[in-house]
C-alpha cells in the first residue's frame, strides 16, 4: 500500500504523551508538511507558530483549560511538549479551510515520523483575547489572525489506538 494512504489509515489522535521534546528536525519536517498544504487560490493564508517554550506552552494550556471549562490543572494538550499553533488570515475567504488542511498535513507528517499528535480546539477563542493578540505582536506576527487549531505533538506514552470501522453509506457514486 502507498505510504501516504497507509499513514492516513493508521493515524489516530493521541491523548497521552511523554514529556520528552521531539527532535527539532522532526518538528521542522512536520511544520514544512503544513506549509505545503493546499490553499485557496494558492494564497497560503495560514501561518504556524511552533511553541516549544515550556512557559508559553503552560500559559496556553491554562487558558485553553479555562475556555474548555475543565478543572484547574487539567492539561487539554495531554502532556504533549510541542504545540504547533495554526492561525489563518481573517481577511481571506478560505482561511479556515486552508488552516484545516495545514493541520491535517501536520498530523499525518507527525505519524509518519513515529510521533503522536492530536488536534485541540479553542484556538479561535484564545486568539480573540487581547493577551494572545499581544503575544503575536511580540513575536513579530502582524495582521488579523484567527486561531484554527493546536497540533499537539510528542512521543506517545500509550499504544496507538485501534482503527475504528468506517461507517457505511458515506460515499455516493454518480457515474
Amino acid at each position: 500500500m502507498n505510504e501516504i494512504l497507509k499513514a492516513m489509515r493508521e493515524r489516530r489522535s493521541i491523548r497521552k504523551f511523554k514529556a520528552e521534546m521531539p527532535a527539532k528536525a522532526d518538528l521542522e519536517q512536520i511544520v514544512e508538511a503544513g506549509l505545503y498544504a493546499a490553499s485557496g487560490k494558492g494564497q497560503q493564508a495560514a501561518i504556524i507558530v511552533a511553541i516549544t517554550n515550556k512557559e508559553i506552552r503552560g500559559r496556553l494550556s491554562r487558558v485553553n483549560c479555562q475556555i474548555g471549562g475543565w478543572q484547574e490543572g487539567f492539561d487539554p494538550f495531554y502532556g504533549a511538549p510541542a504545540i504547533l499553533l495554526v492561525l489563518a488570515d481573517k481577511s481571506w475567504v478560505t482561511s479556515r479551510y486552508d488552516g484545516s488542511l495545514v493541520m491535517g498535513n501536520m498530523m499525518l507528517a507527525a505519524h509518519s515520523l513515529g510521533l503522536g499528535s492530536i488536534w485541540i480546539h479553542r484556538a479561535k477563542e484564545e486568539f480573540a483575547m487581547e493577551e494572545w493578540q499581544s503575544f503575536l505582536k511580540e513575536i513579530g506576527v502582524e495582521g488579523e489572525w484567527e486561531g484554527i487549531g493546536h497540533c499537539a505533538v510528542g512521543y506517545m506514552d500509550c499504544e496507538l489506538p485501534a482503527v475504528p470501522k468506517r461507517k457505511d453509506g458515506r460515499v455516493f457514486w454518480v457515474e
